[in-house]
C-alpha cells in the first residue's frame, strides 16, 4: 500500500526544501563575496571576482610621524576583501639603532619596502609610507586620493583567484592552507604567492626615542611572512603552520587573521588578495 502524503505533511516537506535551498544560496553568496564561514573550528574564503586593494603601511614604533598613519591604517581593520580593501602594517627595522627597537620589527619589510621602491624606479625609503597593491601612493593621507586609487583598483576583474582556510590550534598556532591560481599570461612575468598572519589590538609602551614616554596602539600587524612562492602552471600552494612565541601570542584568536595574495614579481604589482578573520 502507498502512504498517503497529507496536506500537512506535504507543507513541511516543502518547508524544508525552500529553507535547504535559500541556505544553499546564501553560502555561495558568502563564498563568491570572501566573507569568512565556519564549520567547526575552521574558517574559509574565497576572494571576489573584482581586484582587492592590498594596502601596506611601512611604519615603526621609533618614528614619531608613524602613530597618526597606523591610526589611518586601523580603520579599515574589519574591511575585508568585500569592501575591497585589505591592510597590512609591516614594520621596518632601521629605526632600530635610534633609540627604541620595535619588537614589530622585521629586516625583510625592510627588504621588501627596498624592493618595491626600487621596481618603480625610486630609491629612498621612509616611514610611514603606504603601497597600494604594490605602487605607491604619496597621496594616502587625502581622501579623494585614496578613494580614486580604491576604485580604480576595484573596477578591473581579478587576474587571480585566492582560496584561503585558517584553524586555529592552541594559544598563537595557527594551520593555513591557501590556494593560488593565476589567470594572468606567463609572459607578464614570473608570479608569486604570499601569505601573511596579522595580529590586531596590539600596545606598547615605549620608553626611548622619538615617541618615548606614549603609549602606541596597532591594528594589522604582521607577525608571520611566507613567500615568495613561485606560481607554476598557474597554481601554487601554501600550507603551514604559523606560531608566534612571544607574550601576544596569547591574546584571543579573533584578534588574528591572514592575507594571502598574488603578485608580478617584475613589476609589483599585487593582482589579488584574499584575506580571512580567525573564528571565534
Amino acid at each position: 500500500m502507498r502512504p498517503v502524503r497529507t496536506r500537512h505533511a506535504t507543507w513541511h516537506a516543502d518547508r524544508y526544501i525552500t529553507r535547504a535551498i535559500a541556505l544553499a544560496v546564501a553560502l555561495t553568496t558568502l563564498f563568491a563575496s570572501g566573507v569568512a564561514t565556519a564549520a567547526g573550528a575552521v574558517c574559509a574564503s574565497h576572494s571576489p571576482s573584482h581586484r582587492v586593494a592590498l594596502v601596506e603601511l611601512y611604519s615603526s614604533e621609533g618614528c614619531n610621524s608613524c602613530p597618526p598613519a597606523d591610526n589611518w591604517l586601523s580603520q579599515w581593520k574589519n574591511s575585508g576583501a568585500t569592501q575591497s580593501i585589505v591592510p597590512l602594517a609591516l614594520h621596518v627595522d632601521y629605526w632600530n639603532s635610534l633609540g627604541w627597537t620595535d619588537r614589530f620589527s622585521q629586516h625583510r619589510f625592510t627588504e621588501r619596502q627596498q624592493t618595491l621602491t626600487d621596481l618603480a624606479g625610486g630609491h629612498t625609503i621612509y616611514t610611514p609610507e603606504v603601497f597600494v597593491s604594490g605602487r605607491e601612493l604619496r597621496g594616502w593621507s587625502q581622501r579623494d586620493s585614496f578613494q580614486s586609487r580604491i576604485e580604480e583598483l576595484v573596477a578591473e576583474p581579478a587576474q587571480a583567484n585566492v582560496a584561503l582556510e585558517l584553524k586555529p590550534q592552541a594559544k598563537g598556532a595557527f594551520n593555513v592552507d591557501a590556494q593560488f591560481t593565476s589567470k594572468a599570461a606567463d609572459a607578464s612575468g614570473t608570479l608569486n604567492a604570499y601569505v601573511a598572519l596579522y595580529q590586531n589590538a596590539l600596545n606598547s609602551q615605549v620608553k626611548a626615542g622619538e615617541n618615548n614616554g606614549a603609549t602606541l596602539h596597532h591594528e594589522r600587524v604582521v607577525r608571520q611572512w611566507i613567500g615568495p612562492v613561485p606560481l607554476v602552471a598557474g597554481h601554487a600552494q601554501i600550507h603551514r603552520d604559523l606560531h608566534i612565541d612571544d607574550a601576544d601570542a596569547n591574546a584571543p584568536a579573533d584578534t588574528f587573521g591572514v592575507v594571502a595574495f598574488v603578485e608580478n614579481a617584475a613589476t609589483g604589482d599585487v593582482l589579488q588578495v584574499g584575506e580571512l578573520a580567525a573564528c571565534h
